[in-house]
């Protein structure tokens, strides 16, 4: 009887479908920020598709994820908490008691479809969803057909139903294994375009180097096949004449597969390509780069466009205020962490950037410690690897990514790429972050607190 009076009370509650939007949710799976053209990058016609998004909604310069690993970020997307509030550290399931978008939007009146990444998001919740494709049938995540044929499938039967729907349609690039990589998938299609070493723009925190311009062609070229994802999604969307009455949200789940980037707390960890499109509340060609949002923003967002309450014990806010001209001005910092990069083995970081500068606490950095992740595997880690043998310049970076130190201090302004750390140089923006840092995880009650003050030698707030 409780089941039935909640679901009740939720139908009387919930605007009549007319009223509501369909929400389209397009991610990526491990591209930085700045691999898009929109958000900078000089390779020309690299993501011709996110572009005209990106043209036709709001770019948000200060977008960052929660948490730079698959499953955990994905988990906040669908929680708006962070990974220690909804029990997803790493590869684990949400806790039972944890509310979930997809719930919240099908006893809303919504019709859900979830295409790829399945195993990544909130598997205990895949009830709530009305119609899923696998990555085998999106031919290991990669073909733009049988994205556009889902698409087709989950707007006819959301039009049968007589509901808005909420597509989450996850693109498996460029995610490892790039395409013409070694261990590339033999059933997928090829990219509309192949990008060469020589077209490449190698990051600054990587050393430039034969092997790694080599994989880098490798990950941009699956970059641009993500973007033919991308568009056939959206050209379906425009076929069906329902452009004007969805909210698209496009974002990637963290950064590159590569070291000092995916499974890390770093600028290109953390900061993700979110665009917004929404015709009549996001203005067209717009940029916002005064409000930090995040991952634990994205389901208070889809459900306050929907008209539905915010999930119980969400961390996050809508960031529609935003699109509606009203600043939010304690929008002024992004929290990340890690905490186990694979199950079993933790790895604990914290880290806050408020735009100005970049803390990061490294709670399992003793000097002898020694990191291990999925951005190891490839050509990038070995060649600086052998390079280290001959180039101290090299080594030191590669003796930074296996150890770290238990304190590190970037100025975002000056340095992106996060090369001098400035711990010992910058007390007073240190004292400043590490006390922020100390607030929200007190105010989150994070396990790791305790071990967060008694290692940096702060006294309990």
């Amino acid at each position: 009887m409780k089941t039935i009076r909640t679901l009740l009370a939720l139908l009387m509650i919930a605007p009549a479908s007319a009223d509501r939007p369909n929400i389209l949710f397009i991610t990526a799976d491990d591209m930085n920020r700045d691999s898009v053209g929109a958000f900078g990058c000089t390779i020309e016609g690299i993501t011709p598709n996110i572009d005209k998004l990106a043209a036709e909604g709001t770019a948000f310069d200060r977008g960052f994820v929660n948490i730079a690993i698959c499953m955990p970020c994905r988990a906040v997307w669908m929680t708006g908490r962070y990974p220690h509030r909804s029990g997803a550290l790493g590869f684990d399931r949400i806790k039972p008691d944890v509310p979930s978008l997809p719930e919240a939007l099908k006893q809303g009146g919504y019709y859900n479809a979830l295409f790829g990444k399945e195993i990544h998001v909130v598997p205990s919740r895949h009830a709530a969803f009305d119609l899923i494709r696998t990555e085998r049938e999106l031919r290991s995540g990669r073909d733009p057909q049988a994205y556009a044929a889902a698409m087709r499938d989950a707007i006819g039967a959301a039009k049968e139903a007589g509901k808005p729907f909420f597509i989450m349609a996850n693109a498996h690039d460029p995610h490892r294994p790039f395409s013409g990589s070694k261990g590339d998938y033999k059933d997928v299609p090829e990219a509309s375009r192949r990008i060469t070493p020589d077209e490449v723009v190698v990051p600054g925190f990587l050393p430039d180097l034969p092997d790694i311009r080599t994989e880098l062609a490798d990950y941009f070229t699956s970059v641009r096949r993500a973007d033919d994802v991308v568009g056939a999604i959206l050209a379906e969307l425009d076929k069906a004449g329902l452009t004007g009455n969805t909210l698209v949200i496009f974002l990637s789940d963290h950064g590159m597969p590569l070291p000092f980037a995916k499974t890390n707390c770093y600028l290109a960890s953390t900061a993700t390509p979110w665009i917004v499109r929404w015709p009549g509340h996001a203005e067209p060609g717009a940029r916002d780069g005064d409000h930090f949002v995040s991952g634990i923003d994205i389901a208070p967002t889809f459900l306050a466009a929907a008209g539905l309450e915010n999930l119980a014990g969400a961390d996050g806010s809508s960031i529609l205020p935003i699109l509606e001209g009203k600043a939010q001005p304690e929008r002024n910092k992004a929290f990340t962490s890690i905490n186990a990069p694979y199950s079993g083995k933790p790895f604990p970081m914290r880290a806050v950037n408020d735009g100005e500068s970049l803390y990061i606490w490294n709670g399992w950095a003793d000097g002898k410690a020694y990191f291990q992740n999925e951005s190891m595997s490839g050509l990038t880690y070995k060649a600086m690897k052998a390079a280290a043998k001959s180039d101290p310049a090299i080594a030191a970076r590669v003796k930074l990514y296996d150890n770290r130190v238990p304190q590190e201090l970037y100025d975002l302004r000056t340095d992106p790429d996060c090369l001098r750390n400035l711990i010992g140089e910058s007390s007073e923006k240190a004292a400043s972050l590490t006390k922020a840092l100390q607030q929200q995880m007190k105010a989150t009650n994070d396990p790791q607190l305790e071990n967060f003050q008694s290692q940096v030698g702060l006294a309990p707030d």
